[in-house]
């Protein structure tokens, strides 16, 4: 089974970095109010970015690695590998 880190972009221009086995229905998720409390109130919110993994350890490990990207580095990576 494959694991996926995403990021989504969010009405307010932030960004959320998730992990997931399935990140459209993840997004779809998070669009209706049911993902994350950080979402729930910058809805509706965007995928942007998504990297594929073997396992979910190492898709959570990218998720944390991009999460301590400042936001210029995000955007450059989201940039790079658009979805």
């Amino acid at each position: 089974m494959l694991f996926f880190c995403y990021v989504l972009e969010c009405a307010d221009g932030t960004y959320y970095t998730g992990w997931s086995a399935d990140p459209v229905r993840r997004e779809h998720q998070h669009n209706a109010g049911n993902g994350s409390r950080y979402t729930r109130s910058r809805r509706p919110v965007k995928l942007v970015y998504v990297e594929e993994f073997p396992d979910k350890v190492s898709a959570m490990r990218r998720e944390r690695e991009i999460k301590a990207l400042t936001r210029q580095e995000k955007q450059r990576l989201i940039r790079a590998c658009s979805v």
